[in-house]
């Protein structure tokens, strides 16, 4: 059994705790001052998650989060194909942007007007784009925080390392938390999740966040934290199947931004 790994304000309040952009013409905001980049937290309709990695499209920026954070329905609701989810357009507010982002992409959506049927598709495809206001896209870097990277898009075997940077408000600001690194215990037979491990675990706010595999290339996004068999281990999506099916279904040149610093690695603390 798995759970999303969604928090909403008033779960916080209660509880108060290759196909890569190598170096696009954009000017990026440097690493140390930009205001939005991957870890950065983001709120739909209340519900809070974590920013993954920064895309392009069409000459619009975008920001990525889950798919299941525009979710309507409960926490255990994770089969994207008949899940249901707030429409594109939502507004969507970004923390350290100027102006809301808005929810121009969504996997799930996508999935059910497409009559999509396979098991692992549907189970793990859980991607969403938000697109920035041109005006905050001055104030964006593609870098992970403490890591730096990705450094384009990979994949992981079992026992591989991996490295993410998770930012729920239910932490309550301690940043030195934010930081993980672990090891894949699992991949899904088609190649769509991976199960994994991490010091600390992914908790609910931090869904969305990016992962990166030990050469720091783009692995996937969190998705969610499961129950059984492998208590508390978490369920990661694979960003390369995510990109490859919004590219076919209306983002045709959908490109993941390389960090402008490079992956470090290391250990969280």
């Amino acid at each position: 059994m798995s759970r999303r790994l969604l928090a909403s304000a008033a779960t916080v309040a209660a509880l108060v705790v290759g196909w890569v952009g190598a170096g696009s013409a954009q000017a990026w905001a440097p690493a140390s001052s930009a205001t939005i980049h991957p870890g950065v937290q983001v709120f739909t309709d209340g519900a809070q998650c974590t920013a993954n990695f920064v895309f392009t499209s069409g000459g619009s920026t975008y920001l990525g989060q889950a798919a299941h954070c525009s979710g309507t329905g409960g926490s255990t609701e994770t089969n994207g194909c008949d899940s249901g989810s707030l429409p594109v357009g939502t507004p969507v507010d970004v923390t350290g942007a100027s102006k809301p982002g808005a929810l121009a992409y969504n996997s799930w959506l996508t999935m059910q007007a497409g009559g999509e049927t396979d098991e692992e598709t549907c189970a793990y495809n859980d991607l969403a784009l938000i697109k920035l206001d041109p005006s905050d896209v001055a104030a964006t870097n593609p870098s992970i925080p403490k890591w730096g990277g990705p450094a384009g898009v990979g994949t992981a075997a079992a026992l591989g390392d991996v490295y993410s940077y998770g930012n729920s408000e239910l932490r309550g600001g301690i940043t030195q938390l934010s930081p993980k690194r672990g090891k894949v215990v699992e991949v899904s037979a088609g190649g769509w999740s991976y199960t994994l491990y991490t010091l600390t675990p992914g908790i609910p706010g931090d869904s969305g966040s990016a992962f990166v595999n030990g050469d720091g290339e783009a692995l996937g996004i969190l998705s969610t934290v499961a129950l059984a068999p492998l208590v508390a281990s978490n369920g990661v999506g694979a960003i390369g199947k995510e990109i490859a099916y919004a590219r076919a279904h209306g983002f045709p040149d959908l490109t993941l931004v390389n960090g402008t610093e490079p992956f470090k690695g290391g250990l969280p603390f």
